[in-house]
């Protein structure tokens, strides 16, 4: 894989984030984008919970899959784009916190396949509580019309 310029990385996963209209209701913002590593930061919301009051599975699962999927693209060209394929999560902890924060690291790059791993955080006073993980599979796409970026 060729050397990918990280400023213009980030500027295209900092845009792409943006048009995401599902992280947006979630309230949910991008912090840190590094090679091969994303994270993405969100506030507890009462309408994100499920009946128990905590946050909900569905909520977690986004959120870590977007963190998976943008760690990808800081490992491919500017002329493809990804989607995800397939995921596992794993619930260890009730979704308790003040803030989470969900960070995805790539795990084994390539050209047509990524794997990353997630791993969401609740954050409150105290350490940071590992509420879920996630494997992620996403697939490279080249020249498909209507997917772009």
């Amino acid at each position: 894989m060729s050397e990918i310029n990280s400023d213009t990385v980030y500027e295209r996963i900092r845009q792409s984030f943006a048009l995401q209209g599902a992280m947006r209701t979630l309230g949910a913002e991008l912090t840190s984008v590094s090679q091969g590593v994303v994270e993405i930061e969100m506030p507890f919301d009462e309408k994100l919970t499920q009946q128990h009051g905590i946050l909900h599975a569905g909520v977690i699962s986004a959120a870590l899959d977007t963190a998976c999927t943008y760690s990808a693209y800081t490992m491919i060209a500017p002329d493809v784009t990804l989607l995800t394929i397939e995921f596992k999560v794993n619930l260890m902890s009730p979704g308790k916190g003040e803030r989470f924060l969900f960070r995805g690291e790539i795990t084994k790059p390539g050209s047509t396949i990524i794997v990353a791993d997630g791993r969401g955080y609740a954050l409150s006073d105290g350490p940071a509580k590992l509420i879920a993980s996630m494997t992620s599979t996403m697939m490279v796409v080249r020249g498909r019309e209507g997917i772009t970026g």
